[in-house]
């Protein structure tokens, strides 16, 4: 789909097909890009099918992952075939957590439900000043952010914050929908069988504190357009050495980088799922979270667990790479830390960090999480998708 004439056809004809009359009960899911049955869309999804609504269900797919899809026997179409086209300007909805290309049209009558994929700590689209991703320059990536905003029908905001965020860095004018995250759900209803099957996938040894490190990517480290680079600059021996009696570690790279860890004999002390399928599985395995700039923090903190920043190139990120929406070196909810040592430190002393960090804690609670109740997607489905 790279060649501009091929776009300028597909777009031509799928505009004539999305004129057609919408068949009222197709919806079509799709999240992070068609990698992963996961975070708000399956939230939904899930939601709908428990309440047996009579809708055609598809799920919008990256071939390579397929098997991803298949466990969970959902319908699915691959992006970008002829059929999805056909699908895609056919369904009376579209349910999607990140942007669809810029060339591909949206029908008129088609509702489109952008449901995002995080809480925003670092700056976003009309917010940033400049933006040092591969392919693109800041006016053009700003201009086709909004455009693609304009499409949305419906967004969802976490909370009252990133609403206010949103709407600004979007320039987003349509139905907000401030309901709390659908995926954040699973976080009130788990159980602890749960929690057992995805440590034995995992092969987490028993009566080890599960440690979950899920950083976010760089904009300024890529092996080219929507590839990003990531490299973990911690002391893996040291890690080993003075956590691996007690700890287990759980690596989950963000979805936009291609990059595979090598983990060779750290086995029985670390597992890479980057691949897995949903992160909120990760969560509830784990005791405490590492992340950085991450919006898993937000998310995390449904649970109550603790949380460290490690942070080691915090100035560049701040300064250079995109800013904070708020003072987060001073407000986290939890230790920031620079170096090995200092990670190793508050990992061991892990059960004080609420209790040291008592305000903060309770700062961040209230500013994100007052909407979080476990019934986030009943609320999105009452309003989007009406009885029929």
């Amino acid at each position: 789909m790279k060649s501009k004439t091929i776009r300028k056809m597909y777009r031509k004809i799928f505009g004539l097909v999305g004129k057609l009359p919408k068949k009222e009960n197709i919806i079509v899911f799709e999240s992070f890009l068609g990698k992963q049955y996961s975070c708000n869309p399956r939230a939904i999804y899930e939601e709908l099918k428990k309440q047996d609504r009579n809708f055609t269900y598809y799920w919008s797919i990256d071939h390579r992952f397929k098997k991803h899809f298949e466990e969970h026997g959902v319908r699915t179409i691959h992006r970008f075939t002829f059929k999805w086209f056909i699908v895609m300007m056919r369904a009376k909805y579209w349910v999607f957590n990140s942007r669809l290309p810029k060339w591909i049209p949206k029908p008129a009558e088609t509702v489109y439900l952008q449901t995002w994929h995080g809480t925003p700590l670092k700056k976003l689209a009309l917010d940033m000043d400049e933006v040092y991703m591969p392919g693109t320059t800041t006016e053009m990536y700003k201009k086709n952010f909004i455009t693609e905003a304009k499409r949305w029908n419906f967004l969802v905001a976490p909370n009252e914050y990133s609403a206010e965020i949103f709407q600004k860095a979007f320039d987003f004018e349509r139905t907000m929908l401030k309901t709390g995250y659908p995926r954040n759900d699973y976080l009130f209803h788990y159980t602890r069988e749960d929690v057992n099957d995805i440590k034995q996938r995992l092969n987490i040894p028993e009566g080890k504190k599960v440690i979950l490190y899920a950083p976010t990517w760089r904009d300024n480290e890529y092996h080219f357009i929507g590839k990003y680079k990531f490299t973990v600059q911690m002391d893996m021996e040291a890690m080993k050495e003075q956590l691996g009696g007690d700890y287990f570690m759980i690596f989950r790279l963000h979805y936009l980088v291609s990059d595979h860890l090598d983990l060779n004999g750290y086995e029985d002390f670390a597992v890479d799922a980057s691949r897995y399928e949903d992160i909120r599985d990760l969560y509830i395995a784990s005791d405490m979270l590492i992340t950085d700039y991450s919006s898993v923090m937000f998310d995390y903190g449904v649970l109550k667990r603790p949380m460290i920043f490690y942070v080691y190139d915090i100035e560049s990120y701040r300064d250079m790479l995109r800013g904070f929406y708020f003072d987060f070196e001073n407000e986290a909810p939890g230790p920031l830390v620079t170096t090995t040592n200092s990670l190793l430190e508050e990992i061991k002393s892990a059960d004080t960090i609420r209790e040291r960090y008592a305000s903060h804690v309770e700062w961040f609670e209230d500013s994100f999480h007052s909407l979080e109740d476990g019934c986030a997607s009943q609320r999105v489905t009452e309003a989007v998708f009406p009885e029929q």
